[in-house]
């Protein structure tokens, strides 16, 4: 394994617990503090009482808690993999279908939840980590191989019910290093998130924390001014932000009311930046690398990175850290320079996988391989662009319309706070483009299709232009197309 001589997360946290046991690891703003010596002495002492209430190899443990509950979430994520078991951490925040779906899905022996969290009565028992701290807080370590699945992650579900995704401990411990001088973001004193827990992008974060040299920052919940006043107060040298949390930090004017100088490293996640909204964030973080990390769910920890470089504003980069890429043409052969496909993704170790779906599995992981379920294609430098989501290009007509493309253009103009782009019915073409928009200071449609002419062809122009005060969103962030057709089909009030 690369990097740390085949140590696992709890490993991993036992070698910091002993290095730099009352160092921070983790940080709640307002909330409070997790030191290294706490989280591994805490989450032994859950492991114990969980395996001595029964709890078998294998099994499913649901972490049901809200975003001010990280460090009790940290602490119970590792104490159900050091007792054998493997976590599934969940948003509180989430319907309760969706959490009964997940902890259904999955067959959850029993559930932790954060204090005043009612979960679904999934399971045979359900406790906070405070009524399972009780135990002796001596190591344990049972059965942990890296082949053995360590967590499942339920996809947002933006089309659909939410999937699980298994990881492997190998997987989850991937590129992390016992050897202080090789561990991460060594510029900063803290590195600073706002992602939900239960996302793929939330559990990196709190991978990060045991890998980093920083501590992890988070806050309960993502506000632009409290988000930037973090930044300001604790001098965080990294920030990571999905593009929605780009754009309303770009909306609130925040950089003209903080102090963002310390900032030297900023990763965008989850879905690529806008090229104007890339350009905003390097002006507001002037002294900051901006960085876009295109990966999914099902393919980390193969990604792809792009420092933000205004000659290829539109690429996410090339693969990284051991991980490969390859575009699929229609015919399932490679596809050559410029030629648009299918992505796919191969991640370095320890391939990822639906839980129990297996058909599913079969049709989206292959021999390492990963489908992103997004067109695109490679220019000579093997830098990747995204054309869009393969569900969300528009046939229209003779022509195929990228939603990305379109919103890009959106973005552009100066009013244009917010935009999202579906394919709505059309009698004739099939299906045509059909826009929402936030605005930040008034525009008429009229004034927003004249500015598009000069940048869209004429069967990209949207049939529809709709202002709305806000987009339809998942917890993450993701806007919800399903939500945006409704409101924007042809027979829509």
């Amino acid at each position: 394994m690369k990097g740390n001589a085949g140590l696992l997360v709890p490993d991993l946290l036992a070698r910091r617990a002993q290095e730099q046991p009352e160092s921070p690891a983790l940080v709640v703003a307002e909330v409070g503090t997790l030191t290294f010596g706490a989280w591994d002495r805490r989450s032994n002492a859950v492991a114990r009482t969980l395996i001595d209430r029964g709890l078998a190899s294998g099994r499913r443990v649901g972490l049901v808690f809200d975003e001010r509950d990280w460090i009790d979430l940290a602490v119970a994520w590792c104490g159900v993999m050091r007792a054998g078991g493997v976590a599934v951490p969940l948003s509180a925040r989430l319907a309760p279908a969706e959490l009964r779906h997940a902890l259904t899905d999955c067959s959850v022996s029993a559930v932790l939840h954060g204090p005043g969290i009612d979960p679904p009565h999934v399971g045979d028992w359900r406790g906070t980590p405070a009524d399972l701290e009780q135990a002796d807080d001596g190591p344990v370590r049972r059965d942990l191989e890296p082949g053995g699945l360590a967590q499942i992650i339920y996809t947002s579900g933006t089309t659909g019910k939410a999937k699980g995704v298994g990881a492997t401990h190998a997987n989850l411990a991937y590129g992390l290093s016992a050897d202080p001088k090789r561990r991460s973001l060594l510029h900063s004193r803290h590195f600073l998130h706002a992602f939900p827990i239960g996302s793929n992008a939330g559990q990196t974060m709190l991978v990060n924390s045991l890998g980093a040299r920083p501590a992890a920052l988070t806050m309960p919940r993502f506000t632009p001014a409290r988000f930037a006043r973090l930044i300001e107060s604790y001098k965080v040298g990294t920030v990571f932000v999905v593009p929605a949390m780009a754009i309303e930090l770009l909306n609130a004017r925040v950089h003209e009311r903080h102090d963002l100088s310390s900032v030297r490293l900023l990763g965008s996640t989850a879905a690529s930046l806008p090229p104007a909204v890339a350009a905003g964030m390097a002006k507001a973080f002037p002294k900051a690398t901006i960085v876009n990390y295109y990966t999914s769910t099902e393919a980390a920890p193969a990604q792809t990175v792009m420092i933000v470089d205004p000659t290829r504003p539109a690429s996410v980069g090339r693969p990284h850290s051991g991980g490969d890429l390859k575009i699929v043409g229609p015919d399932g052969r490679p596809a050559k320079t410029g030629e648009t496909g299918e992505v796919w993704l191969r991640s370095p170790v320890g391939t990822r996988s639906y839980y129990r779906d297996r058909g599913l599995s079969e049709t989206v992981f292959k021999d390492g391989w990963v489908r992103m379920g997004d067109v695109g294609y490679l220019d000579a430098d093997g830098y990747l662009y995204l054309v869009d989501r393969e569900s969300d290009v528009i046939k229209s007509g003779a022509h195929k319309v990228s939603t990305l493309q379109v919103e890009a253009a959106l973005y552009e103009h100066p009013s244009v706070a917010e935009a999202a782009v579906v394919g709505v019915p059309h009698p004739v073409l099939g299906r045509v483009t059909a826009a929402a928009v936030v605005t930040r200071s008034p525009v008429s449609a009229a004034d927003l299709r004249t500015f598009l002419m000069d940048r869209l062809a004429r069967h990209e122009l949207p049939s529809r232009l709709l202002f709305v005060p806000e987009l339809p969103k998942n917890h993450l962030g993701k806007v919800v197309k399903s939500r945006l057709l409704d409101l924007l089909r042809p027979d829509a009030t």
